[in-house]
């Protein structure tokens, strides 16, 4: 079997891969939503990739996974060793998770990162609110992600709670220590968010980037009582292309709340100061920018000797990402959490990829399936409405 062609096609601003061979098998892997600008780096791979087999994974890898970099730029080159996985899985007539070792679990738990609803406000209330809300989703979820600090934008709307002034620009990387008044807010959230949640749903928060070292520690102490899951990117994360371990180590020395990092990382080189370290408790790499999912599970259990758990990002990979994770997670180590839950944004999208669970989350668990390869199927006919004039050969 050999590659014939590499494709991609903006499709929901999500960038989507297509692997063809000469065998008539097709692979799929997917890009996050939020990165539609990527296409041109995806189809600069295409020459690296003609002729190879792409059932020897990791041979094919070595051409291209030196040619990535930390989040967003890793995501071509794992959205490619994902399709790549995906065929292989089919020639074999095999699921993926068989080739990455075989599974160990038969559902594999998600946590909460997508299904969202819209706060009124930024009291404490309003955040109680909203987790009330999920708490009662359908999914059944066992674990809540929610977005604090500056992450979340909470200091966008108060001008008194952080020693900075706030950049409203996309992406903008604020940064810099709180007042008084803006720690005992985000204290105050999160334990309204908790007496909503009790010990029946964790409840994990994304923090950062942006904290201070003596921030962090307040922070992180002050939740001690409340034993949330994590406290996650601190202090790098989100499009930061560096690791900065020791400052993590210093963090986890100093507290018992665990925290968490990993979600902007390309390649196990780059988790080996965290892991080796032990800087941090909980690792979250992306099999959409870490490289994939070989990469992903590697790194897992990497971590697994080094007593460190991992709960992998995953809140725009979209449903060919999904089921992706799926794969991998079944055949994680025992120092799995849950990966973070993706939804179809648009909603066309399950439309589009077939062949999921319905309901996709029972009791805030997937069933792992056991169809070839990545175990979908892209319905073609309901894809071509969505493409791009310049991506209607897509499917060709």
């Amino acid at each position: 079997m050999k590659i014939t062609d590499l494709k991609c096609a903006i499709i929901g601003n999500h960038p989507v891969i297509r692997v063809v061979t000469d065998e008539g098998i097709d692979g799929y892997g997917q890009i996050q939503l939020t990165k539609p600008y990527l296409k041109p780096q995806v189809l600069f791979y295409k020459d690296f990739l003609i002729g190879e087999d792409p059932t020897n994974v990791e041979r094919t890898m070595l051409r291209i996974r030196r040619l990535g970099a930390f989040k967003p730029w890793g995501s071509g080159v794992s959205a490619i060793e994902i399709a790549l996985w995906d065929i292989a899985g089919k020639a074999a007539g095999l699921p993926v998770y068989k080739l990455l070792g075989g599974k160990i679990r038969d559902r594999v738990r998600v946590y909460n990162g997508a299904v969202r609803f819209p706060l009124a406000g930024h009291t404490p209330a309003d955040y109680a609110d909203v987790m009330a809300k999920m708490k009662a989703s359908k999914e059944g979820f066992t674990i809540i992600k929610q977005a604090i600090g500056y992450h979340g934008g909470q200091f966008a709307h108060s001008p008194d709670l952080a020693y900075n002034e706030w950049q409203s620009a996309f992406r903008f990387p604020n940064r810099g220590p709180l007042t008084e008044k803006g720690l005992k807010y985000v204290i105050a959230c999160v334990e309204a968010m908790k007496e909503v949640l009790g010990d029946e749903v964790g409840l994990a928060l994304d923090c950062g980037p942006g904290w201070t070292l003596p921030d962090a520690v307040r922070l992180a102490r002050a939740l001690e009582p409340l034993n949330v899951i994590w406290l996650e990117d601190l202090l790098t994360g989100d499009h930061t292309p560096y690791v900065i371990a020791d400052l993590y180590r210093e963090l986890i020395q100093k507290t018992s709340t665990p925290i968490h990092t990993g979600e902007e990382i390309y390649l196990r080189q780059n988790f080996m100061d965290l892991i080796e370290k032990h800087a941090v408790n909980v690792i979250g790499p992306d099999p959409e920018d870490v490289g994939g999912i070989a990469e992903l599970k590697w790194i897992a259990e990497y971590a697994d000797l080094h007593g460190i758990m991992i709960a992998p990002h995953g809140i725009f990979d979209g449903l060919i990402g999904l089921a992706a994770q799926v794969q991998v997670g079944a055949a994680m180590p025992q120092n799995y959490i849950a990966f973070e839950y993706p939804i179809g944004q648009p909603s066309w999208w399950y439309d589009i990829v077939q062949g999921l669970p319905n309901p996709v989350v029972k009791n805030g668990f997937i069933d792992v399936w056991d169809k070839p390869g990545l175990g979908i199927e892209i319905n073609v006919e309901a894809a071509r409405p969505h493409l791009r004039d310049e991506d209607s050969g897509f499917f060709a």
